[in-house]
C-alpha cells in the first residue's frame, strides 16, 4: 500500500535535503512533497517571516493540493513548524514522525532547548550577521552534524546550507498532547547523531519522552538523510507496512 509523505527540513536546510529519501520513497510508488520553507530559500529575506507563517505555509500547502491520510515528517529545527501546523491539519494527517527533532514544550523556544555554547554562538552570529540570521561554521556541521561523511560531501554539502533566521530560534510554539487528540507518532533518532551531545541536552530521552513514546533508532548522524537514506526511509515506512 502506498501513502503521502511530508517531509519538512530542520534549520540551514530546504527540500532539496530530503530528496535521497525522497527518491527512495517514489521507488515504492509512494507521493512524497519536500517543501522548502519561507525564509530557507536561496536569497530570501531572513527578517520577512516568523513561526506562524511557517506552520500556516505548511497547512496551506497541504490544503491546495487536497492531501489525506498524510505522514508529517520533521526534522530537527523543523519539529517547530511542524508541531503549529499539526492542530489545523488534524483531519488530513495519518501519523507524526518527529527525527531527530525538537518537541515543543510550553513556552520553551530552541534556544531554551539546546547547550549553553550553541545559544552563545548562534547570538553572537546573528547579531554579526547584519541580517539577525545564523551561517552555520563549516567545523560545526563537520564535527557534529555530518560527521560520517568523507571531508569533500561534508564541505559540498555546506555550501547548500542557507542562512538561518534567528527568529525561528527564539520563538516558541504551543505543545500538542498527541495521547489526547488521539493522532499516531513516532520519534526516530539517528544513532550517530551529537547534533545535541550527549547527557541532559540530548535528542532522548526527553524528546520521545515528552510524547509518551519509546525512541527509534536508526543509523547515521544527524545528516542521515545524506548518508543513510535508504534505511531513513525503511524507518519512515516501517509503520506503514505494519498498518493499513
Amino acid at each position: 500500500m502506498t501513502h503521502t509523505y511530508v517531509l519538512i527540513s530542520g534549520a540551514w536546510h530546504g527540500g532539496w535535503a530530503w530528496r535521497p529519501v525522497a527518491e527512495h520513497l517514489r521507488a515504492q510508488g509512494h507521493l512524497v512533497l519536500t517543501p522548502t520553507l519561507p525564509g530557507l530559500a536561496d536569497g530570501d529575506d531572513p527578517t520577512a517571516h516568523n513561526l506562524v507563517d511557517v506552520s500556516d505555509f505548511l497547512v496551506n500547502l497541504i490544503d491546495q493540493h487536497d492531501l489525506d491520510d498524510v505522514t508529517l515528517v520533521g526534522h530537527s529545527w523543523g519539529g517547530y513548524p511542524m508541531t503549529a501546523a499539526v492542530p489545523k491539519l488534524l483531519a488530513r494527517l495519518r501519523e507524526v514522525v518527529y527525527w531527530s527533532a525538537f518537541v515543543p514544550t510550553e513556552g520553551a523556544s530552541l534556544l531554551d532547548e539546546v547547550p549553553p555554547h550553541y545559544v552563545e554562538l548562534f547570538t553572537a552570529l546573528a547579531e554579526a550577521s547584519g541580517t539577525d540570521s545564523v551561517t552555520l561554521p563549516l567545523e560545526v556541521w563537520q564535527q557534529a552534524f555530518m560527521q560520517d561523511a568523507t571531508d569533500a560531501v561534508q564541505r559540498l554539502v555546506h555550501t547548500l546550507l542557507v542562512p538561518q533566521p534567528m527568529n525561528y530560534f527564539r520563538q516558541p510554539v504551543d505543545p500538542v498532547d498527541f495521547q489526547a487528540i488521539g493522532l499516531p507518532v513516532r520519534y526516530l533518532v539517528s544513532q550517530e547523531d551529537v547534533a545535541l551531545p550527549p547527557g541532559e541536552y540530548a535528542w532522548t530521552p526527553r524528546f520521545p519522552d515528552r510524547l509518551g513514546v519509546a525512541p527509534e533508532f536508526v543509523p547515521g548522524s544527524h545528516e542521515a538523510c545524506f548518508t543513510q537514506p535508504k534505511a531513513l526511509a525503511e524507518a519512515l515506512t516501517r509503520r506503514s507496512a505494519e498498518t493499513p
